[in-house]
């Protein structure tokens, strides 16, 4: 194992992990916003839209040699997380 290359990767993954630190914030203010547009908690789960982001995530992963398995399962606890984040703030108007 060549120590010195891998410490190099590592810091590559750190900074990535900023930039996805980043983009989460960002998303959340998004996800907030849309949070105040909903009239009802039960507007919060579209099942519909979820599939279709699911779907469209293994179509791209695959035509970019992106294991389908790790996108998927990243992307369903993205949007499940947010989902609870919505559901515990949900406030009735």
């Amino acid at each position: 194992m060549n120590k010195k290359k891998l410490k190099i990767a590592r810091k590559k993954v750190d900074q990535l992990d900023k930039k996805i630190f980043n983009l989460i914030k960002r998303r959340t203010k998004i996800v907030r916003y849309m949070l105040s547009l909903k009239q009802f908690k039960n507007q919060i789960v579209d099942q519909k839209r979820i599939n279709v982001i699911l779907k469209n995530i293994r179509k791209k992963s695959v035509q970019h040699g992106v294991d389908p398995k790790i996108t998927s399962r990243i992307w369903k606890t993205m949007i499940w997380s947010f989902i609870n984040y919505q559901k515990r703030n949900f406030k009735k108007k």
